[in-house]
């Protein structure tokens, strides 16, 4: 796989939801006559266009985006995936010299582009299957606790309320009797981009002002088809531990369509997930982006 590594011809631009990156992506790559490539986990998915908050289709016609909707939300997507998707786009902008703005808010998608990525061994089916049939009733943090007796140090690193990551743990353990964090320190792809050649920069937005926008996006997204776009995304009849039903937005606006919420009540759920997700976000970039340049939002 090719790196990008020509000084000033990439730009990683990372951020929190709602802090106006996607917006300045798009003009720092018509500024350069390049092109924009999604680094959102979320913004991959094709059918969650208004709830993922994807750059609107003016701003997709003005300049050229790249992984943006490019997959269904059948699809169990990885950071392994998205750097086998991301590899070519870089080596063809490469090709052309044409400059390059990759921009989201996925912490681990930057760190594995700029670090490489340890490769875990598949899973077989039989043990993802006899793990989730151990985990069903399970309470989650019941469920940490299983984790902590076979691997403390992966239980160790795991919330006890994030059920996925604690099943991901169990079952990577089960298939491999080594612990996930052991698997993720052995590095066996090299990086797609070398740090010290990119312009690494971080939208820090004023809080009082993300709030602000975070509520003003959540309003706007009634009127653009966000409960539609929940209620399709429902009839699907997904697995809800696939990583498209996890969007922000979905569990709640189908609340409301199921009449368990009132769309002031989902409305509002939306607004507090989202600042605890603006507030996760921000908490990664401290810790992980400490040589990145920030930028006001």
């Amino acid at each position: 796989m090719t790196r990008q590594t020509a000084k000033g011809s990439i730009v990683l631009l990372a951020g929190p939801t709602a802090s106006g990156k996607s917006r300045l992506a798009a003009e720092m790559a018509l500024a350069r006559g390049g092109i924009v490539i999604n680094a959102d986990s979320m913004q991959v998915y094709r059918e969650l266009r208004v709830l993922s908050a994807r750059p609107v289709r003016e701003e997709e016609a003005g300049v050229p985006h790249r992984l943006y909707g490019h997959v269904g939300a059948a699809t169990r997507y990885s950071v392994g995936a998205w750097l086998a998707d991301i590899a070519p786009v870089l080596a063809e902008a490469q090709r052309g010299q044409q400059p390059v703005v990759v921009v989201g808010g996925t912490g681990l998608y930057f760190k594995a582009l700029t670090e490489g990525l340890a490769t875990v061994p598949p899973i077989p089916v039989s043990v993802r299957e006899a793990a989730a049939a151990e985990a069903a009733g399970m309470e989650t943090e019941a469920l940490h606790a299983v984790l902590a007796a076979r691997d403390p140090e992966d239980a160790a690193a795991v919330r006890p309320s994030d059920r996925s990551r604690i099943a991901r743990a169990l079952e990577v353990f089960a298939a491999t009797g080594r612990s996930l964090a052991s698997w993720k320190a052995m590095t066996s792809s090299p990086p797609l981009v070398l740090p010290e050649a990119a312009e690494r920069l971080v939208v820090v937005p004023d809080t009082a002002e993300l709030h602000r926008r975070i509520s003003a996006r959540a309003d706007a997204m009634v009127g653009a088809g966000g409960v539609e776009e929940a209620e399709a995304l429902g009839a699907l009849s997904l697995d809800p531990a696939m990583p498209a039903m996890k969007a922000i937005g979905v569990r709640e606006f189908l609340a409301h369509l199921s009449g368990k919420l009132s769309l002031e009540e989902a409305l509002t759920a939306i607004k507090t997930e989202t600042r605890r997700y603006a507030k996760r976000q921000m908490t990664w970039i401290r810790s992980q982006m400490a040589g990145w340049s920030g930028l006001a939002g």
